[in-house]
């Protein structure tokens, strides 16, 4: 008889943000995310003290996932292509997840927090990458960042109408400067 393998912290944190995605942070409570994994609550009080441990700890998880990959690219050519990724598949490329997220923070301090911090870094690198296009107006990198959040509540976020829409926005800002 073959034994399951032993979920690690990361298993739980993501089964987290899949039940965020799709149930809200109601969903992020230990017997309805073990019941999602095969397996007992043991195992999640094996990891996490306790639900608000948890919920902090998927915060700080999903903080270094959003923070992650942000190199700046070397030249123009680059900075186009990279500002055109991040507007159509946005920062980590999971949206579900991260419009849940918005959601959560709308209700909770902490989940508010993670994401003001996230939203900072993330308008400095768009500043900076596109300072590097040469558009130094910071007000371009907050409507590019609001209209890519934004566009996911028309559709279901990657069709390929809301991807043209972005490709075209990006276009434009950089035929004004």
């Amino acid at each position: 008889m073959s034994r399951k393998p032993r979920l690690s912290p990361d298993d739980w944190l993501n089964a987290g943000l899949q039940a965020l995605a799709v149930a809200g942070p109601e969903a992020l409570k230990a017997e309805p995310l073990a019941r999602e994994l095969g397996t007992t609550k043991g195992s999640f009080y094996w990891h996490f003290a306790d639900v608000p441990a948890y919920r902090k700890a998927l915060l700080d998880f999903w903080g270094r996932m959003a923070s992650a990959d942000h190199e700046m690219p070397s030249d123009k050519r680059q900075s186009v292509a990279r500002l055109h990724e991040i507007m159509r598949n946005g920062f980590t490329g999971d949206m579900a997840a991260e419009t849940a997220l918005r959601a959560w923070a709308r209700t909770d301090a902490n989940a508010a927090a993670t994401l003001a911090d996230i939203d900072a870094r993330r308008l400095s690198y768009l500043q900076d990458i596109l300072r590097q296009i040469g558009v130094t107006n910071p007000d371009i990198a907050r409507m590019l960042y609001g209209a890519q959040i934004g566009i996911v509540q028309i559709g279901e976020g990657g069709t390929p109408e809301n991807e043209t829409a972005l490709d075209t926005l990006v276009d434009l800002v950089l035929a004004l400067r």
